[in-house]
């Protein structure tokens, strides 16, 4: 394969969220939830980059399905985002 030589991927290893006492259940819709909302909280209050974001950011794409994570994103870019953010 030409140009593949030399290139190196990163693989992120996920790991799930920590416990929260907020969420004892085992449904977690709502952690999943919170913990997106979390990170765009603190992506508005830190600045688009923020490394103390980051974790928010591995949380939510632990708990969350991915067609959740692009209905929201969807959403927060019409401005129709039912969360507060």
């Amino acid at each position: 394969m030409a140009g593949v030589e030399g290139r190196i991927i990163q693989i992120d290893t996920l790991k799930t969220a920590p416990a929260d006492f907020r969420f004892p259940t085992t449904n977690q819709t709502r952690h999943c939830f919170t913990r997106y909302i979390e990170y765009h909280k603190c992506l508005a209050a830190k600045g688009e980059g923020a490394t103390e974001c980051d974790k928010f950011a591995k949380y939510y794409r632990s708990l969350c399905p991915g067609e959740w994570i692009d209905r929201w994103n969807e959403q927060r870019e019409s401005g129709i985002f039912p969360g507060p953010l």
